[in-house]
């Protein structure tokens, strides 16, 4: 299977939340080929939780794993930390009161 590039990831995935009406924007953009890409989900209650992607060591496959979750402003206190140095990490803040992201479905942990 052919690998996406960051770029074209972003945005075929901002599309799908589109098209779900989920509220999604780029906070930080990172390198269009390479950047690693986290999601940052918001539910506008003071909580939120971010998500990266991980190999599962058993399957071989690709999924995502919660980075940071709890207060929002501990969860920006990680992203800072994770950009901090990773100069080239892009940022997806994901706004849902119930809690939607979308990571789960077919494509979006490749």
């Amino acid at each position: 299977m052919t690998r996406l590039t960051a770029d074209f990831w972003v945005h075929a995935y901002l599309t799908r939340l589109r098209l779900a009406d989920i509220p999604a924007f780029v906070t930080a953009k990172g390198d269009a080929t390479a950047g690693a890409v986290l999601v940052k989900l918001n539910t506008l209650d003071g909580q939120a939780r971010c998500f990266q992607r991980s190999f599962d060591l058993l399957s071989g496959e690709r999924t995502w794993i919660v980075l940071a979750e709890g207060d929002e402003a501990n969860v920006d206190a990680a992203l800072e930390r994770q950009k901090s140095f990773d100069p080239d990490l892009w940022v997806i803040e994901v706004e849902d009161r119930d809690g939607r992201h979308l990571l789960e479905e077919p494509g979006l942990a490749e």
